[in-house]
């Protein structure tokens, strides 16, 4: 049985929270958390089609949004994408959708998921983290935020880094200890 949207959102909040924010994996999320600006929508749909029209509607939501009212989205979806290789290959198609809604340049994609693994790493390398939450997610970042972001904080190249060490000081023990939920849909063992 799958989480309630509530859970959902409510997982995906206290990942932001602890480490998103917490551990300040991205600089640039504090702010428009705190203000109320960061949009998680769960998305329901049965199949990948259904969940490609669920991103045209939060992409043409954000694209016509002021950044006052709606600054960035997560959009989640707990059961569709189990498999992190299958999630890792709608990547393409979601980056044509922001460019089917005349969003490019203006609207980009960070993908999430709860096993997140980067080329060349093994599924247990701690680093994957900086990149997995409690469930699949898309997060659609206007890309005059980052801008913003990076004039503020000239030396962004150095957060990938920064985060890396920060991981593997904190090593699995670390992480486990921030007791942030993962979905049971989710585990290495499904790679």
């Amino acid at each position: 049985m799958s989480a309630s949207n509530e859970t959902v959102t409510a997982h995906t909040r206290l990942w932001l929270e602890k480490a998103v924010i917490g551990l300040n994996l991205c600089p640039f999320a504090k702010a428009p958390y705190v203000k109320g600006l960061v949009r998680i929508s769960v998305s329901r749909a049965k199949h990948l089609d259904g969940f490609l029209e669920d991103l045209d509607r939060e992409l043409q939501l954000i694209g016509s949004a002021p950044p006052e009212e709606i600054e960035t989205t997560l959009l989640v979806h707990p059961d569709l994408f189990g498999d992190f290789l299958v999630f890792n290959d709608m990547l393409d198609l979601a980056d044509q959708a922001v460019a089917d809604n005349g969003l490019e340049g203006i609207i980009q994609i960070a993908p999430f998921h709860p096993d997140f693994r980067f080329e060349g790493t093994e599924a247990d390398d701690i680093t994957n983290y900086t990149n997995r939450s409690p469930y699949p997610t898309l997060h659609l970042i206007r890309e005059s935020s980052i801008s913003k972001a990076t004039e503020a904080f000239p030396d962004a190249e150095a957060i990938f880094g920064r985060n890396m060490a920060l991981l593997e000081e904190m090593g699995q023990q670390g992480w486990d200890a921030l007791q942030i939920p993962r979905c049971p849909h989710h585990s290495e063992s499904n790679e």
